[in-house]
C-alpha cells in the first residue's frame, strides 16, 4: 500500500485552490445569456461543443492530486447553481 501524502496549512489550502480556480474559470464563461461555448475533448469520439457548465465541470480531471480534489469538491457543490460556485470561489480567496 502506497503512503498517503498529507499537506497542511498554506501550501494545501494554495493548491486546493487552484484546482477550485481551474473549475471556476472553465465553467463561469458559460455564465449568462452571453455565455460562451467551451470544446470537451475526449479520447474517443468527436470534440464536444457546450455552453453547459455541468456538463464542463464533470469533464474536468486535473494531474495534480490536491488540485484535482479541489475541482472534484466543487463538482459535488453541482446541486448548487453556477453562480453560487463562483461566489465560493471568491470566499476561499480570504
Amino acid at each position: 500500500m502506497a503512503a498517503k501524502e498529507v499537506k497542511f496549512g498554506r501550501e494545501a489550502r494554495e493548491r486546493l485552490l487552484r484546482g477550485v480556480d481551474i473549475l471556476a474559470n472553465a465553467v463561469k464563461v458559460t455564465l449568462g445569456p452571453k455565455g460562451r461555448n467551451v470544446v470537451i475533448d475526449k479520447s474517443f469520439g468527436a470534440p464536444r461543443i457546450t455552453k453547459d457548465g455541468v456538463s464542463v465541470a464533470k469533464e474536468i480531471e486535473l494531474e495534480d492530486k490536491f488540485e484535482n480534489m479541489g475541482a472534484q469538491c466543487c463538482v459535488k457543490w453541482l446541486r448548487k447553481p453556477m453562480t453560487l460556485q463562483v461566489m465560493e470561489q471568491q470566499q476561499l480567496l480570504f
